[in-house]
């Protein structure tokens, strides 16, 4: 399905309306929660680079997920190996993108820093560094429709969850930091304006 949400003539774009500054504006939530889609939605209504982290990191992730001998990106040694590295080729992409004026949508799981207070704060600044205000998106969504939806898409890398009865330990609570909440249920069209209209509230 792919859902269109227009620019608006005249529109300040990704910035802040309150600083002038780029935004970095991360979305998060479970997986089958449409960050993905939504971001992407995002990105276009406030001319923002989209960085999504399967997106920027997926080729290399592949090369080592295959000499670990797994398909599972969740697999606790893959995610042990490549989080880090991932996450700061994520960071890094922002990074340069906010230093010349462009606003991001950053696509992720963002387990550590929606839970870790240190860690968000962390990253908010370095990106306070690099000349963009942060901003964390939660997409909430319940457990059976979580379910629902992985199942519906059927892909490759949510086998090994399902095979595993993985839904029973999902962290679907809102994060420990500042953030937006925003129902998921919607269409990706309905949710993204929702993300727009409360990120601007918020700045």
């Amino acid at each position: 399905m792919h859902a269109q949400v227009d620019p608006v003539p005249g529109d300040t774009g990704g910035r802040s309306r309150s600083s002038g500054r780029p935004r970095a504006i991360l979305v998060c939530g479970a997986p089958g929660s449409g960050k993905s889609t939504v971001g992407a939605l995002v990105a276009r209504r406030l001319h923002a680079a989209l960085l999504d982290l399967d997106t920027a990191t997926a080729s290399l992730t592949a090369v080592i997920s295959a000499m670990q001998g797994t398909d599972d990106l969740d697999e606790a040694e893959l995610v042990h190996l490549t989080r880090a590295a991932r996450y700061e080729a994520l960071s890094a992409l922002a990074e340069d993108n906010l230093a010349v004026g462009v606003s991001v949508v950053l696509v992720a799981p963002f387990t550590t820093e929606r839970r870790d207070p240190h860690a968000w704060e962390q990253l908010r600044r370095r990106m306070a560094r690099s000349g963009g205000d942060a901003c964390m998106v939660w997409l909430r969504i319940p457990a059976d429709e979580v379910l629902r939806r992985v199942e519906q898409r059927g892909a490759a890398r949510d086998l090994a969850k399902l095979r595993r009865g993985w839904p029973a330990g999902l962290d679907l609570d809102p994060p420990s930091v500042p953030h937006v909440e925003v129902d998921a249920l919607g269409t990706p069209a309905t949710i993204a304006e929702a993300v727009v209209s409360s990120v601007r509230q918020g700045r």
